[in-house]
């Protein structure tokens, strides 16, 4: 069966908003400034910053305020437990599998997080499997998670795709390795000249569409 590779933050789950929604709620639990919430995201960078360096950043702002506890609970468990799985993505992710198609999701992060939205959303019962760079060893760009990912699910680079929202992790990762694209846009401007994806598309269901009306 070909194989589909997909990425999990923000393409499959819109990782930001369901972070977003943690943070106003820590926010209002500890009688901080709604203003923060700017603050917050921006030190966060959509989970690229890493964990540490947000707890300290945030330690440093709310002193005795907030509980060291309470940050470390945001950080953990915020995106984790507010993410959902939009229902035409579940849509679409049936479509793939009955298509004949083998998913396989690929993500950066903790195991124990990443896990933990995968399960809340219910898309371990409609991939084949995952892999999570902390479990793994390796993080994308980098070919050795692709090709841990391929291996998990016994399937083959060969004819894979790889769908994400990151340029540079997702769809620089897929283009060293010769894979076939989907960037998921989210309404934002292809930005390098290096190298592109083979297709655009402005969510996760699209782009799911170009790869199952793709010739192979």
């Amino acid at each position: 069966m070909p194989l589909l590779m997909l990425d999990l933050d923000n393409t499959l789950v819109d990782r930001d908003a369901a972070f977003r929604l943690a943070v106003q709620a820590f926010l209002a639990d500890h009688d901080l400034p709604d203003s923060d919430l700017t603050w917050v995201m921006t030190l966060d960078a959509s989970g690229y910053t890493a964990r540490q360096d947000v707890a300290a950043a945030m330690t440093d702002r709310y002193g005795t305020l907030v509980p060291s506890t309470a940050i470390r609970a945001l950080l953990d468990n915020g995106a984790a437990d507010r993410v959902v799985l939009t229902e035409s993505s579940r849509e679409a992710l049936g479509m793939v599998l009955a298509d004949g198609w083998t998913c396989v999701i690929v993500t950066n992060g903790r195991t124990r997080q990443q896990e933990a939205k995968i399960r809340n959303t219910g898309l371990d019962q409609l991939v084949h499997g995952w892999a999570v760079s902390e479990e793994v060893g390796y993080k994308k760009p980098g070919p050795e998670i692709f090709r841990a990912a391929a291996a998990g699910v016994e399937g083959s680079l060969v004819g894979a795709w790889m769908i994400g929202d990151s340029q540079h992790a997702d769809i620089a990762g897929a283009n060293a390795l010769g894979l076939r694209s989907v960037w998921v846009s989210g309404g934002r401007p292809w930005t390098q000249d290096s190298y592109w994806p083979t297709h655009v598309a402005e969510d996760v269901a699209s782009a799911i569409n170009c790869v199952i009306n793709a010739p192979r």
